[in-house]
């Protein structure tokens, strides 16, 4: 039985789910053992005359022929239940192991191995567990945990090896492959009570500087055909002996577009109990914006500054914000060769109406270059610092703290710069975080231009 409990945790190849040549079930050491000592017995009993050494083989020989009067032709079948709920980091996961035996012989002993993702802390994940399974039944394990990050997690592939026939035969590792579970950024505080900088939409939440259907007062003018009746200002019209109506500015929805850095990933990420790293900080803040503005009946959409350009087009309500989520989930580190990076991306791919929140760790010079453009094609732009605060290279050599403290005043000097170009640039901070740089991006946008 010991050959049981050498099931490794690790996963067999793309080809394990296939199934193997040859028998499925095989003889144990155990078995071997006892043909091997019945056999000596026997033959020592013969040569030497000894009549109770024949006596002495006749139980092992009687044992074995009973427990293998019955031999199992199906191997076990292996399941693995995960959570399809709503699940975000932190939450509670309820996952777990069904092994099956469609045979008519219980199996004595089935040892079952799972990996799990190391952001989903399971319970005994880690060690194998041992059961019987009756025939023609089934046992359930739970596995009980929590998911500390967020992302697409596997709970599996796991492992199955039965024993049968008192531990005389064994079938070959049944191997079932990962389920997935789909662990949502939490959403952290965010609320921006600024006005929008442009608000180009047919209706919606945000006051825009055109006249319309509103409830923020423009003026008051005469009256026009086609002017509603309770618009009439019947001071203004009686003083001055003409009708007046009062005109309003018309209220419009919004474009916001979150454009992810993703160029790289610095600093650890410890999950939600622990530190965060670049891209932990770039998903849940985006998360938070996004569900901030289409709770406002605002247009969102998502667009990656890497080699892909994953984008997710325009749209609003409730379905766009689970859609978001779930495009969320796919964020990767996802580098550009420096040849090809200047035709990823471009002005050209971002609307003139639209706020475009920025979301970089500001240390590639190429999203510097990327935000001052940008802006000099007249998008209203603001930079999100996603860089945490104590993130720095590892210590190398007595040079890095120094090469660390130069690298650190240059990226003073490039932030430096981006905000003499006219880029806001401020680090997430939760709510609020955006509320004076989005004052100042809308003050700069309701200003007349020179021509």
């Amino acid at each position: 039985m010991t050959d049981l409990l050498r099931l490794r945790p690790a996963v067999p190849s793309d080809e394990a789910g296939e199934p193997a040549s040859g028998p499925i079930w095989v003889p144990t050491r155990a078995l071997g053992r006892t043909v091997l000592l019945t056999g000596l017995l026997l033959l020592l009993g013969v040569a030497l005359g000894r009549v109770d050494l024949v006596l002495l083989a006749a139980p092992f020989a009687i044992g074995a022929a009973i427990n293998l009067r019955r031999i199992p032709s199906a191997s076990p079948e292996i399941a693995i239940r995960t959570d399809e709920s709503y699940l975000v980091e932190g939450g509670k996961v309820d996952a777990g192991l069904t092994v099956s035996n469609p045979d008519m012989i219980g199996y004595d002993l089935v040892v079952v191995r799972t990996r799990t993702s190391r952001w989903l802390k399971l319970e005994h994940a880690d060690r194998p567990f041992a059961i019987t399974v009756a025939a023609d039944g089934w046992a359930a394990i739970d596995l009980p945990g929590e998911a500390t990050r967020w992302g697409r997690q596997d709970v599996g592939p796991a492992a199955a090896r039965a024993a049968a026939c008192g531990g005389l035969l064994a079938c070959r590792p049944v191997v079932t492959p990962a389920a997935g579970v789909r662990v949502y950024p939490v959403t952290e505080p965010f609320n921006a009570t600024e006005a929008m900088p442009a608000a180009a939409g047919l209706v919606g939440a945000h006051r825009s500087r055109r006249p319309g259907e509103g409830g923020e007062l423009a003026g008051v003018r005469q009256f026009a055909p086609g002017d509603r009746l309770r618009r009439i200002d019947w001071r203004v019209s009686l003083r001055t002996r003409d009708l007046h109506v009062a005109s309003t500015l018309s209220d419009r929805d919004a474009e916001v577009l979150l454009l992810l850095d993703v160029l790289g990933e610095i600093g650890l990420s410890g999950g939600v109990h622990g530190g965060s790293s670049v891209l932990d900080t770039t998903v849940r803040a985006a998360a938070a914006v996004a569900e901030h503005y289409l709770h406002r009946g605002d247009r969102v959409s998502l667009l990656e500054y890497g080699s892909t350009a994953r984008r997710l087009r325009p749209a609003s309500g409730r379905r766009q914000y689970l859609t978001v989520l779930e495009w969320l989930l796919d964020v990767r580190a996802d580098p550009v060769d420096s040849e090809q990076y200047e035709n990823v991306f471009g002005a050209h791919h971002v609307s003139s109406s639209a706020l475009v929140v920025v979301l970089t760790p500001l240390v590639d010079p190429r999203a510097a270059d990327m935000l001052a453009q940008l802006t000099q094609s007249g998008r209203y732009v603001v930079a999100v610092d996603t860089l945490p605060p104590q993130a720095a290279p590892p210590v190398k050599n007595q040079w890095t703290p120094l090469a660390t403290r130069l690298w650190r005043l240059e990226r003073e000097n490039v932030l430096g710069r981006l905000r003499e170009h006219g880029v806001p640039v401020v680090a997430w901070a939760g709510a609020g975080s955006l509320d004076l740089v989005l004052r100042d991006v809308a003050r700069l946008a309701s200003a007349p231009r020179g021509r």
